[in-house]
């Protein structure tokens, strides 16, 4: 199969911030890439026995950006969602969750870029102990590059659309 959607990744090595925030949004593009040209049934359709769909991809990784960038690092309680589900509300749409992903994503490059020092803990402790953002971003790019693999491989069951 033609890989139609590989790209390369990141070269930037400019220092441990950008490098970092270069891999995260490396992954992020990746989950997004992922939905391009599909229609809305095409995003919902249930392909595994984990009931598992692109648009609930999406939706997950886009509460986890306000929890964890939103909620741990910048401390605004209200960013807390609770459920880091895969459950897209009832109606919302595609492109409603595609724009919430890419509000998420801004609201979280804004907090780790007003952060001094990536060794800053954490406003809140994820579990017992205090992490530092830098630990935060490491999960969160784990994390999206994680769901980007469950999202190729979701892209490839569709039509046949493979690559990175």
């Amino acid at each position: 199969m033609a890989e139609t959607q590989r790209r390369p990744v990141p070269r930037n090595d400019a220092g441990e911030r950008d490098t970092a925030l270069a891999f995260l949004a490396f992954a992020r593009e990746c989950v997004v890439k992922k939905t391009d040209g599909l229609t809305e049934e095409q995003l919902r359709r249930v392909l595994v026995d984990s009931g598992t769909t692109l648009l609930g991809l999406v939706h997950h990784l886009t509460l986890a950006e306000r929890l964890w960038f939103g909620y741990y690092v910048a401390g605004r309680e209200e960013e807390d969602p609770g459920d880091v589900d895969m459950e897209v509300p009832a109606g919302h749409g595609a492109e409603r969750v595609l724009a919430d992903y890419q509000a998420a994503i801004a609201a979280s490059d804004a907090t780790i870029r007003a952060v001094g020092d990536l060794g800053t803990p954490t406003a809140f402790p994820p579990g017992d102990t205090t992490q530092s953002v830098r630990w935060v971003i490491a999960h969160m790019t784990s994390e999206t590059v994680r769901h980007a693999g469950h999202a190729d491989i979701l892209r490839e069951q569709i039509d046949g659309t493979t690559g990175r």
